[in-house]
């Protein structure tokens, strides 16, 4: 035995069996009847399979606080809320995609960077910037530019960004879904 923390053994184990759980489901097998549920779900909600997994076993180790009390309850919880971040990352990908938002006075000079340099499909809305606080009346046309990558080039993308126009306006978000144009496609259960 490495060691008896309760804590160390829920997120550690989480993660292994998060590892496990993932191989396996990524490679279309399922491990028990909770993983073939969550895989029926996910075609009729817009939840991940994680997630459902997730949701699932919070309701089972609620009624099983009843008789193991509630802090075996919640060191189960921990521990699968550790596996499903695990599962995320082997099913899925290390590659998830991220959409990246970018406002800026140089669009032009951003736009030709990330088609040449990062090798990246861009979208391009028109828009306005400006409307600060004290400064409402102030605004000018520019590009609003959308490009999706992956997690990995986001560090790389805004090195670029940034490099060009330190005050560019730089949002990301996690994207659960894409297809179409340039991106991967990545296998489906």
């Amino acid at each position: 035995m490495i060691t008896q923390d309760k804590l160390l053994i829920s997120i550690f184990g989480g993660v292994f069996l998060g590892i496990g759980i993932g191989l396996i489901m990524r490679a279309g097998a399922a491990l028990d009847g909770i993983e073939v549920l969550a895989l029926y779900t996910l075609k009729k909600t817009s939840f991940t399979i994680t997630e459902i997994i997730l949701g699932i076993n919070i309701l089972i180790f609620s009624i099983a606080a009843l008789k193991f009390g509630p802090e075996t309850a919640l060191y189960s919880i921990l521990t699968y809320f550790a596996a499903t971040r695990s599962i995320d990352y082997v099913v899925e990908g290390l590659q998830a995609y991220t959409g990246v938002t970018i406002i800026s006075g140089k669009s032009e000079v951003i736009k030709y960077q990330l088609v040449n340099n990062l090798g990246r499909g861009i979208t391009v809305y028109k828009g306005e910037r400006g409307f600060l606080p004290g400064k409402f009346e102030i605004s000018s046309e520019c590009d609003i530019i959308f490009t999706v990558i992956t997690r990995l080039e986001l560090r790389k993308l805004k090195n670029l960004v940034y490099e060009v126009d330190a005050n560019a306006f730089v949002i990301a978000n996690t994207i659960k879904e894409a297809s179409g144009g340039i991106i991967k496609r990545r296998q489906h259960h």
